[in-house]
């Protein structure tokens, strides 16, 4: 097992971050790094609060719920010019990132009722469920009985060579 010094550890997280956005796969051939290594990292990395996105997929639309989070909160304190750079270097729009603050102050805004009322839609959605696999299972067992008939019947035949 190598041991690998901070600074270079931190150049390669530095990859993963806009604007080069690299997935760990790429870095890792990059670097010649294993690539459970380079996840591990991303993943500590991210458990210190840093904002990498998965760079799978390019574009702020691939970024998970928890990294936006992770951008509003970063953002919640800044001016409007600080916000600006903070986009220039995680390659968003102002625009998004008010967008996903919204989304998660909305996040927080469901009343009672309206918990209460997916609850209950979720409940009824479940016996549906049920009902509709009791069903299946009904029928599933006629179709093997009915198999099992036309087999014996056909069996019967051949046995006393009477054709139907």
């Amino acid at each position: 097992m190598s041991a690998y010094s901070e600074e270079r550890r931190a150049a390669i997280v530095a990859k993963l971050l806009p604007p080069q956005n690299l997935s760990p796969r790429a870095v890792a051939e990059q670097e010649g790094i294993s690539l459970p290594t380079v996840y591990k990292w991303r993943k500590e990395a991210r458990a210190a609060g840093r904002c990498l996105p998965d760079a799978d997929a390019t574009g702020s639309k691939f970024w998970s719920s928890k990294d936006r989070f992770g951008a509003v909160v970063e953002t919640a304190g800044m001016n409007s010019e600080e916000v600006a750079e903070y986009c220039r270097r995680r390659g968003l729009y102002p625009e998004q990132l008010a967008r996903w603050r919204q989304d998660c102050e909305q996040a927080g805004n469901l009343s009672v009722q309206e918990r209460r009322r997916e609850g209950e839609e979720l409940k009824v959605q479940r016996q549906r469920i049920r009902q509709l696999e009791r069903e299946l299972q009904r029928k599933e067992s006629a179709l093997a009985e009915t198999a099992a008939l036309l087999v014996l019947s056909k069996k019967a035949q051949a046995i006393w060579g009477v054709e139907a």
